[in-house]
């Protein structure tokens, strides 16, 4: 069967398309303009802020289809709705400590959750201004990186939800970075990444929270046989109201070697270029070396091949000047 959105191939069993995030649990697409454009609810259902109090998607373009953000000449972001999402469900924010500590944090909403796009915006405003405290208080970076988590957690379970619906409540993805003394250190739940981009040796820096992941691990499946599942995207660790352990995020510390850049993104994109020796290929590729420019063209490669999904990037771009023997 078939999506009746965008045409994807579902199963009999899926309650929402991956490509698109179309409920499929409605046997009829949208009769009207004026009826839900997810699940096809009479107008009735729309309640005054646009939202479906059906599925919860909401009916309006919102202001973060497209966003840039440019804190610093070395460092970035984009987010994009991409071509088949009806709106933008991925989150980026920003920060600069003075003199030299760079905050980076991304979140996808789930989109099979209710009001994803207020979770990773909750998500991401709540675990930056908690990091920026942290680090102003003298936490040490993975100290920060938890505190900032748990006020993430604590923002999306606030989101209010409806208890009667089969939706699950609202849940996001998390990744989070600081950059401090040649050290990053990473901090994630969920299936978005962060890539150490250089000439010499490129690197994915986080290992994805997800049911592919733990198939191939485990032995129980062949990469191209979990590849092809069904559960391939699908994720076992988020936050959210029903976040299944105690939401602590997995950590990691990468001293930076080289010039080089720090990005994270998510599925978006990644799911494009899933391998770190292409994303520098594609890097090198910008018409600009600036973050900005860099942040965009990957953003606009992810929709040329299809944009399937929300893309997100957020970008640090590290000089030789900047590495400290």
């Amino acid at each position: 069967m078939n999506c009746y959105q965008c045409g994807e191939v579902v199963t009999a069993s899926d309650r929402f398309c991956e490509e698109c995030g179309s409920s499929l649990v409605t046997p009829n697409p949208p009769a009207n303009d004026n009826s839900c454009q997810k699940c096809g609810a009479p107008p009735s259902k729309i309640d005054a802020q646009r939202y479906c109090i059906e599925c919860g998607f909401r009916q309006v373009a919102i202001s973060n289809d497209r966003v840039e953000l440019q804190p610093a000449p070395n460092l970035a972001g984009a987010s994009d709705r991409g071509r088949r999402h009806h709106q933008n469900e991925d989150a980026i924010a920003l920060k600069i400590i003075e003199p030299d500590t760079y905050i980076i944090v991304l979140g996808d909403g789930v989109s099979s959750s209710q009001h994803p796009e207020l979770a990773s915006q909750a998500a991401v405003t709540a675990c930056i201004e908690a990091i920026e405290i942290a680090i102003q208080q003298g936490s040490e970076p993975a100290t920060a990186i938890c505190q900032g988590v748990d006020a993430a957690l604590i923002a999306v379970a606030k989101i209010p939800i409806d208890p009667t619906s089969d939706i699950d409540p609202s849940s996001t993805t998390i990744v989070t970075a600081i950059v401090r003394d040649n050290i990053a250190t990473i901090g994630w739940l969920g299936d978005s990444r962060a890539y150490w981009i250089a000439p010499d040796k490129s690197l994915q820096l986080t290992q994805d929270d997800s049911w592919m992941r733990d198939a191939i691990e485990s032995g129980t499946f062949t990469p191209a046989e979990a590849a092809a599942s069904p559960y391939a995207h699908a994720i076992v660790r988020w936050l959210g109201a029903d976040t299944a352990d105690d939401g602590k995020p997995n950590l990691t510390t990468f001293p930076i070697p080289s010039a080089g850049y720090l990005l994270l993104c998510t599925d978006g994109l990644w799911n494009y270029a899933p391998d770190p020796n292409f994303l520098h290929y594609l890097i090198q590729q910008a018409p600009h070396s600036d973050s900005r420019s860099i942040a965009r063209h990957l953003t606009e490669y992810a929709n040329q091949q299809g944009g399937q999904d929300n893309i997100t990037v957020g970008i640090l771009v590290i000089s030789d000047r900047e590495i400290v023997a």
